[in-house]
């Protein structure tokens, strides 16, 4: 996937000093470049059945619109606080630069769906393992992961493995 890689900017000391930022900005402008982005996240999953796609805020629902499209599964947004209407479960996460919550209606995931967990980034996968506390806690399961870019010094894949997510698929690593 190097024409992917290429497509994704480093941007140093951001959001602060010593961290490294993996900015997808350029990756998500280019056609061909979203286009294969988007496929080779859902190749993967394809035939399992997938009854929901999950996308976390924000960039998660950048691709996990097109993916819930090509998976012909439905959409459902997992949101910072105070950003849904209705209803929510919510958990709370550890970020390797802070803490936060992610919230999730109530009714955005059925008793026995199979769901697929989207983000553009895993990291130490403490937000990817608070959305599936949210999926758990309105009774689904979480049958897989798909993420853009993985971190992979932070084993964010492992502690997702840990939680029996099934398959944990990312397209570029760093």
């Amino acid at each position: 996937m190097k024409e992917l890689r290429d497509l994704v900017r480093d941007i140093p000391d951001f959001p602060k000093p010593g961290i490294l930022y993996r900015d997808i900005t350029p990756l998500l402008e280019n056609p061909r470049g979203l286009r294969t982005a988007v496929q080779a996240m859902v190749e993967p999953f394809r035939g399992n059945s997938i009854d929901r796609v999950l996308g976390i805020e924000s960039r998660g629902f950048l691709f996990g619109v097109p993916i819930a499209i090509e998976l012909q599964a439905g959409f459902a947004a997992v949101r910072k606080p105070g950003k849904l209407p209705h209803d929510t479960h919510c958990a709370s996460y550890e970020l390797e630069y802070g803490s936060d919550e992610l919230h999730m209606h109530v009714d955005s995931v059925e008793a026995g769906q199979r769901v697929l967990l989207v983000d553009d980034l895993i990291a130490t996968g403490g937000t990817a393992a608070a959305a599936v506390d949210l999926v758990a806690r309105a009774g689904g399961r979480v049958v897989g992961c798909s993420f853009l870019v993985e971190l992979k010094d932070l084993d964010g894949v492992g502690r997702l493995e840990a939680l029996g997510v099934g398959r944990v698929h990312s397209v570029i690593g760093y």
